[in-house]
């Protein structure tokens, strides 16, 4: 493992708790946003992938399965 490996382990675990291009820039120092995205674009969430994990999320609510309904989902 090589220090160049912690950056992109570091870049993608900020990407993946939903920090925004401009965070992430900041963080790793780099001169623009546009540095970041060409790097870690595919990382970020698409459209389709919120819209999946919302009507998988309103499914799982609307059937008493949702984290707040005190069921437990795992097996």
């Amino acid at each position: 493992m090589k220090l160049h490996d912690l950056r992109h382990f570091y870049a993608s675990g900020l990407i993946a708790s939903a920090c925004d291009a401009v965070t992430v820039q900041r963080a790793l120092g780099h001169a623009s946003a546009t540095t970041t995205l060409n790097t870690y674009s595919h990382l970020w969430p698409t459209a389709e992938d919120r819209m999946r994990r919302a009507a998988e999320q309103l499914f799982a609510d609307s059937c008493g399965l949702g984290a707040d309904s005190g069921t437990s989902t795992s097996h």
